[in-house]
């Protein structure tokens, strides 16, 4: 399926879970790894708020791309973030959804508010 880029320089995106392993195999434990690469998968919550709107999603992203200082709440940046469509049947059951995947998750900062008071 089609990777479609994320552009995100409109956003605030926040860290609502903290990085994980991403479980290949449930059953076994096996924790899912990059097919180039061979890098062990980590998966992060996130909550993405653009123009009023927001969405609470999970991103993977390859452990070395986690870095030191992420916070809880906080705000973080997603560089090379990709959607990709996905389906699958599951006991009989079509399944269907977007896969996110990101290179990094960085600490941000908050973006500037306009007409803020002082």
């Amino acid at each position: 399926m089609r990777t479609i880029r994320v552009e995100t320089s409109g956003a605030t995106i926040l860290l609502t879970e903290a990085p994980e392993p991403k479980v290949r195999d449930r059953q076994t434990g096996e924790i899912a790894k990059d097919a180039n690469s061979g890098e062990a998968l980590m998966t992060i919550g996130v909550v993405y708020i653009e123009d009023g709107e927001s969405s609470l999603f999970k991103v993977t992203v390859p452990e070395g791309g986690i870095s030191e200082g992420l916070t809880l709440g906080a705000p973080v940046s997603l560089p090379g973030l990709v959607a990709r469509p996905w389906e699958s049947v599951f006991n009989g059951q079509q399944r269907h959804g977007i896969a996110y995947r990101a290179a990094a998750v960085t600490p941000a900062a908050f973006p500037a508010t306009t007409g803020a008071a002082a």
